[in-house]
């Protein structure tokens, strides 16, 4: 296949760009500075600039780039900056779409489970009404900018990511040095879920979602085992070894992180993969404790 994919350098996009790379598939991405390799393709999404021919023939489009929700505190700049990334990119590839003769059979495109919001210990699925907040709103604007696409027939899938855990990169990565020095523990009143998925089993859902041709619209991206705060903190010090009791309350998150803090580290989200089980995916890693075990100490590791 071929393959057109936007974020192909983070932590997800290159864990998916391997994968299809391992299968035979060719894949191109699309880079913000001037081509320096073979199937680089420019794009500047703030100007509003692609050539519609790079999508035209295509097999799948794979758009994955946005701004990091996390790392400097929110101000007015870096909020716009969140959403813009996301639904201008996004809106940008729609128009390029609709200049081409043969569009790409289907798209997967990025989204988050901050589509339903805080919603404490609420089950939640594909069919749960979206929530409120600033990355709730993100979410729905992100998600109706590929409305174009699929009025095409394109068959658009919209990956709803919950925290991808990786010693290489996210949240998993920013926890570990603090736990390791046994510095770790609960944040606000620990009851907040986490709802969580490996990178091998996003990396493996998104293979599956790619051959799965009745599935489309939003699927979660999240183990069927969401956890509160207090049991990630707990598990995680059970297979680090290391105590997990220096609790961080709620007033110092909030200090340290302003807004943020409610939409991110304090917010609650007990989000099921009911489209992927449905769809007959099976999770490599569904439970916690095994996961972290296996993602920390692969088997063949010192």
């Amino acid at each position: 296949m071929k393959v057109l994919m936007s974020g192909a350098s983070g932590l997800i996009g290159t864990a998916f760009r391997h994968i299809l790379e391992a299968d035979g598939h060719k894949v191109y991405c699309l880079v913000r500075g001037e081509p320096v390799a073979a199937r680089q393709v420019h794009w500047a999404p703030d100007s509003g600039r692609l050539d519609p021919a790079a999508l035209d023939g295509l097999d799948v489009l794979v758009h994955l780039s946005g701004e990091p929700v996390m790392g400097l505190r929110w101000n007015t700049a870096k909020k716009r900056a969140i959403r813009d990334s996301r639904v201008l990119s996004t809106t940008l590839l729609c128009d390029a779409l609709s200049k081409v003769p043969n569009p790409p059979k289907v798209w997967l495109c990025a989204s988050a489970i901050g589509y339903y919001g805080s919603r404490g210990d609420e089950p939640l699925d594909e069919s749960s009404a979206a929530g409120t907040g600033f990355l709730s709103d993100v979410c729905q604007e992100w998600e109706a900018a590929t409305d174009p696409a699929r009025k095409r027939g394109v068959r658009v899938v919209n990956l709803r990511f919950g925290v991808v855990l990786s010693p290489q990169g996210g949240a998993l990565k920013a926890m570990l040095t603090p736990f390791r020095m046994g510095l770790g523990g609960v944040q606000g009143d620990g009851r907040q879920y986490m709802s969580w998925i490996t990178l091998r089993d996003a990396g493996e859902a998104f293979m599956h979602l790619l051959s799965t041709e009745n599935v489309e619209g939003p699927v979660n991206l999240v183990s069927p085992t969401p956890v509160t705060n207090r049991e990630f903190a707990r598990i995680l010090g059970k297979v680090l070894r290391r105590p997990a009791v220096l609790p961080l309350p709620a007033f110092a998150v909030r200090l340290a992180m302003g807004e943020m803090a409610d939409e991110t580290v304090l917010a609650s989200a007990r989000v099921h993969p009911k489209r992927l089980l449905e769809s007959g995916f099976s999770f490599a890693h569904p439970d916690l404790e095994m996961a972290l075990q296996a993602i920390l100490y692969p088997v063949g590791s010192d």
